[in-house]
């Protein structure tokens, strides 16, 4: 298990490199959305490969980890697609003392390596162990469908405003946004803890509680929620009150 698990690090590592490599060819550093829910992915087709566990728990946690990865990169690809450069890259290599890209390089891409690998940890982990698939597995493949569908939902209903002239300069207050200012980000951090409920079934895999613990910290308090309302708040005049009456991030009835 362990030289597997360094097997993954390596091969995390290598998809950040071939990630940056991409984008110092493109000069956008925006890449890193797209290979992000990639990395995942390929960690877990990965770990199945090297994996020994009871072949339900490979087959669940490597599909799923897969569908939710592949679909967030299909739909970051897609919103950045054409665009310029994100601003919160732009921020970063503005800050570079000494070479940017050697900077970038160390915040971001590196940062991102060390945050994939660490948070995959109940789908590596998971994967070992004969158990039997048990109510904590099947709790936890609901709890994932709760998040995908908020995630997917809420992402669509984004791009869907976003992509009606009508809409500048308005705040999306309706369908799932009604109900949360991050419907995306809440989804997101449902479907790793469905994950981590699914890998419980051993002692291994209910040890890595700090990965879905670290993964809704950064969703919610570090580098998606805050900055999200950050920019939203200077560029969306109604903003205030919509975040005045909405929840911050679990789903509930708005305030009159």
């Amino acid at each position: 298990m362990i030289l597997n698990l360094v097997i993954t690090l390596v091969v995390t590592l290598a998809v950040m490199v071939a990630a940056f490599a991409i984008s110092v060819s493109r000069r956008k550093y925006d890449t890193i959305d797209t290979v992000w829910g990639l990395g995942f992915a390929v960690v877990a087709v990965v770990t199945f490969a090297l994996s020994d566990g009871a072949i339900a728990y490979r087959l669940v946690l490597t599909a799923l980890t897969v569908i939710w990865g592949v679909r967030l990169a299909v739909h970051l690809h897609l919103r950045n697609h054409g665009k310029p450069e994100d601003r919160r890259y732009a921020a970063i290599e503005a800050k570079a003392k000494g070479n940017p890209k050697a900077h970038m390089f160390r915040v971001v891409f590196l940062t991102q390596a060390a945050i994939l690998w660490f948070v995959s940890a109940p789908v590596q982990l998971g994967q070992y162990g004969q158990d039997s698939f048990g109510v904590l597995a099947y709790l936890g493949v609901a709890l994932w469908v709760v998040g995908f569908a908020f995630e997917t939902v809420g992402d669509w209903q984004l791009s869907r405003f976003k992509a009606d002239p009508a809409s500048k300069g308005k705040v999306l207050d309706t369908g799932l946004w009604r109900f949360t200012r991050h419907p995306n980000y809440f989804g997101d951090a449902c479907v790793w803890w469905g994950l981590y409920l699914i890998a419980c079934h051993s002692w291994v895999g209910a040890a890595t509680l700090p990965a879905p613990i670290l993964m809704t910290f950064l969703l919610a308090k570090g580098t998606g929620k805050p900055m999200t309302e950050k920019h939203l708040s200077s560029s969306r005049p109604g903003y205030a009150d919509y975040a005045a009456r909405t929840s911050g991030f679990f789903p509930l009835p708005p305030k009159e």
